[in-house]
């Protein structure tokens, strides 16, 4: 069980540390329900904060099960890039998507950042 824990060293805490990725962003990259937008930083364990806004998902419902999809979805990553700050904002009309469909969505993008972080990384690992 203590794997799929998701320690506050794996978050993104405060409202500096996503201004953080939103001032100097690296790379971002999309789908049609999430954006994700990636920082290079100088923490050793790549971080990951979640935005899904009552105005996109009106129900609580709907907001935490995305919010536990995308930590479920970050989490199962074995080899990822280390030194990342990752926001995932989550876009309208995403509640309407099927668990399934959402983990692979998420799934590809999380491949895409991967390789956007070995294009664009200043330092190597």
């Amino acid at each position: 069980m203590a794997s799929q824990s998701f320690p506050k060293a794996s978050r993104l805490l405060n409202a500096a540390d996503y201004s953080a990725v939103f001032d100097q962003t690296h790379f971002k990259v999309s789908c049609r329900y999430f954006l994700i937008l990636a920082r290079f930083s100088r923490d050793a364990n790549t971080r990951l904060g979640l935005i899904v806004a009552k105005k996109h998902i009106p129900t609580a419902v709907q907001r935490n099960r995305l919010k536990r999809l995308i930590r479920t979805s970050f989490r199962s990553l074995e080899p990822f890039p280390r030194h990342l700050d990752l926001v995932v904002l989550v876009r309208k009309g995403a509640d309407k998507t099927h668990n399934r469909q959402a983990f692979a969505q998420l799934n590809t993008l999380w491949a895409d950042v991967a390789l956007k972080c070995q294009k664009t990384n200043p330092r190597p690992d």
